[in-house]
């Protein structure tokens, strides 16, 4: 069980609760686009360098892409109340990182809970 709530940490890593997946979207395009070409966009993707590095500048993102990362952040403490208990169930022995659990998730979808399953559909 503390592995799986490793991995859902794991999955939610920019300011704490942002799957950084999407957190590297968000960092690329929208409300974020501006602070991340001022801030990021020579750092090397991968293994949450671009996450990172938008962590270091918190303090300096506007405010339009401060309200983004709010939205985002609401969003993925849904989706770690709604999965836990599917990821624990599901995805026990699955290796976290790259998005391996999201992965096993979606590849387990018609046996998750409405909770859970909800979220794919978004």
């Amino acid at each position: 069980m503390k592995k799986i709530s490793f991995v859902l940490v794991a999955l939610v890593t920019f300011l704490g609760i942002l799957p950084i997946t999407y957190a590297q979207e968000i960092n690329k395009r929208g409300a974020c686009k501006t602070d991340y070409e001022k801030f990021c966009k020579d750092v090397q993707p991968g293994r949450g360098q671009i996450v990172n590095c938008m962590r270091q500048h918190e303090n300096e993102l506007s405010a339009a892409c401060r309200d983004e990362i709010a939205r985002a952040r609401e969003k993925a403490q849904g989706f770690m109340k709604a999965c836990k208990q599917d990821a624990e169930r599901f995805c026990k022995d699955v290796q976290p990182g790259q998005g391996r659990i999201i992965n096993c998730l979606k590849a387990n979808e018609a046996k998750l809970s409405p909770d859970c399953s909800a979220y794919f559909k978004k």
